[in-house]
């Protein structure tokens, strides 16, 4: 494990600091005994497994005062996590009273936990209750800085998560800001700066803070991907879709190219064939797959580019546009974007097409709101479409994906779809066994010839609806255990 000593020698104040720690780089993202945020001297007594106190300011000494019966006893700070090192000197510097939780080991206290307490005349907390909770949980989910900042004094300014009070963003950039891409960090500073201004108009005060808090929220997480299981993602699309070897061998072998570079493909997918065939249903699975959160663009319902991209500040009713709303209720960077009917995208009311926004989505370059105003890295978005005609799509769209044609089911499959997945889920889902709803096999003939000349199998689970609610009437009202439905029941049923 790397170590690097950051010892205070750049000044004269900084010379008459005693730092007693070295730093050392993690990506760990739960902390554990074995794992530590930090590790405090233990030589000369063992401490508890919760000991409460406080930081002192690191620009003094890099220690914890453990509150104990006798008075106050202090303990060098030995190790500590770089990720951590401006949290601490905030806590310390706001003297907050934490308890701490560790376990004593050979190489000293290890502290796996750090929470806020309210008592002793301390300071509280700036923000809401559960601030220094979520401020953990953030650094925990960040990547170790490369190494400290030079100037050890330079503050960082801006944030919001789900808070929203200046003080609150200011206390997170100071503890977090090195978490946030450069271009982010350097945004917030002047969009805090602009919300702390007395020569700017209310309205220009409130815009910054409430982007502040938009963008605050969102963990910017790097474009490294864990590596996934392939058969845990062939489970998962068995689970979801019947047949479509040649789809899930697509999805697949996507998987295992994410396995071998650790980074999304550089294409999206776009899923093309009729309407009911399951292209949704394979886009969640998808993402179920990669583990990641999902966000939907729905481009029929969308006639100015305005809706994505947001409107700018100088109105006063300006909001951000649906895609970095997306960012937000994902609470990260990473994501899916599914794109339902890519191919109904609306050409606008004279503002421009909506689709050709999402040409700066689908490169990867980065996303600039015009609310926001600031680029956002796209490079963790994982696009998938859905089309029913790929022809009505251009070609600039089309390029940024890899095609996958969905073909509609054969009689045989529907048959299969039916009597295997879609009735099973109804009848589940209504509190009926298999016995009290049997659909006979010229019953379901019935249903396929019905519904030949439809594609997809929306038809199919409707019908499977009307079979469950009927049975579950008849053993309601009729008193009967068990409805077993006849080629002509059915029909009458359906009609």
């Amino acid at each position: 494990m790397p170590v690097f000593d950051f010892t205070n020698t750049s000044s004269d104040k900084k010379a008459q600091a005693v730092c007693t720690y070295t730093t050392f780089a993690s990506n760990e993202g739960t902390a554990t005994p074995e794992k530590p945020i930090m590790v405090l001297d233990n030589h000369a007594r063992e401490w508890k497994h919760h000991s409460c106190g406080v930081f002192t300011n690191p620009g003094i000494r890099t220690a914890f005062e453990f509150d104990e019966k006798g008075g106050t006893v202090s303990a060098d700070i030995l190790q500590i996590d770089a990720r951590f090192v401006s949290l601490l000197k905030w806590l310390g510097e706001s003297r907050i009273n934490v308890r701490l939780s560790g376990k004593n080991l050979d190489e000293g206290y290890a502290v796996y936990k750090i929470r806020e307490i309210a008592f002793g005349g301390g300071t509280k907390l700036s923000a809401e209750d559960g601030f220094l909770q979520y401020m953990i949980e953030r650094l925990l989910a960040s990547n170790a800085p490369a190494e400290e900042p030079e100037d050890e004094d330079a503050e960082e300014v801006g944030d919001s998560m789900k808070l929203t009070s200046l003080q609150s963003i200011t206390d997170f950039m100071t503890c977090a800001g090195k978490t946030l891409p450069d271009n982010i960090r350097l945004w917030a500073r002047r969009n805090l700066a602009v919300a702390k201004s007395h020569e700017v108009t209310p309205e220009e005060r409130r815009h910054a803070q409430r982007a502040l808090s938009i963008m605050m929220n969102i963990q910017w997480k790097n474009n490294y991907f864990e590596s996934i299981d392939p058969e845990e993602a062939r489970r998962i699309l068995d689970e979801e879709l019947y047949g479509m070897e040649r789809v899930k061998q697509r999805i697949i072998e996507t998987i295992i190219q994410i396995n071998r570079t650790h980074t999304l493909p550089a294409y999206g997918l776009l899923l093309v064939g009729p309407a009911g065939t399951g292209k949704s249903q394979i886009a969640y699975a998808v993402a179920r797959i990669l583990k990641l959160p999902w966000t939907t663009l729905d481009m029929s319902s969308i006639n100015d580019p305005e809706q994505l991209t947001g409107s700018s500040r100088i109105y006063a009713n300006a909001k951000p546009g649906i895609i970095m709303e997306a960012f937000s209720m994902a609470g990260e960077s990473n994501l899916v974007f599914i794109i339902n009917e890519l191919d109904k995208a609306a050409s606008g009311k004279g503002n421009g097409n909506p689709a050709d926004v999402l040409l700066t989505l689908l490169d990867n370059l980065g996303f600039t709101d015009n609310y926001i105003e600031c680029m956002v890295p796209t490079v963790g978005v994982y696009p998938i479409a859905t089309a029913n005609d790929k022809r009505q799509i251009s070609a600039p769209l089309m390029s940024r994906f890899a095609v996958i044609e969905i073909p509609d089911y054969t009689p045989e499959e529907k048959k299969i779809i039916f009597s295997k997945f879609a009735l099973p889920k109804v009848l589940k889902r209504m509190g009926l066994t298999p016995d009290e709803c049997i659909v006979s096999s010229q019953a379901l003939d019935t249903v396929i010839e019905k519904y030949a000349d439809t594609t997809g199998i929306r038809d199919l689970e409707q019908a499977a609806e009307h079979f469950a609610a009927n049975a579950l009437y008849q053993i309601e009202v009729n008193h009967v255990t068990s409805v077993t439905f006849t080629a002509d029941m059915a029909r009458e049923l359906l009609s």
